[in-house]
């Protein structure tokens, strides 16, 4: 079992801890450490086990916070998937009608009638313009 030695509030300990765990140590005691210089500064020197104590209680302060916030966002999360699978299990919407206005025949009949009388003029000014 690995022995690390780490400094929290100006102070080193050695602690014990399981193979491979090691940096998960460091990365605790860096935090408590954080928390301890800030009481420190603030504070002023005080006994070990006091100071432990203090940053201890700052960092379980800020943990229950953070899972109030995992929480409230887990519950968030389970809602939406609950909305979401309600919609994916909602039959498809009816597709929307649009009607598309007709045009009456005897105004297609109309414009059929001058397209062709302007064809026929346009053929007879092409005879007259031939020499």
């Amino acid at each position: 079992m690995p022995q690390v030695e780490i400094t929290i509030g100006g102070r080193t300990f050695e602690v014990a801890c399981q193979d491979g765990e090691e940096h998960y140590l460091q990365s605790a005691a860096a935090m408590l450490d954080t928390e301890a210089t800030s009481l420190s500064a603030q504070i002023g020197r005080m006994p070990e086990s006091r100071m432990l104590l203090m940053a201890g209680l700052l960092l379980a302060d800020r943990t229950a916070a953070l899972e109030d916030r995992a929480r409230a966002a887990e519950t968030e999360s389970a809602d939406l998937k609950a909305r979401l699978d309600a919609l994916e299990a909602a039959p498809p919407p009816q597709p929307e009608r649009v009607e598309v206005p007709v045009v009456p025949e005897e105004v297609t009949e109309t414009m059929a009638e001058l397209a062709a009388r302007a064809e026929a003029l346009a053929e007879e000014l092409e005879e007259r313009r031939k020499p």
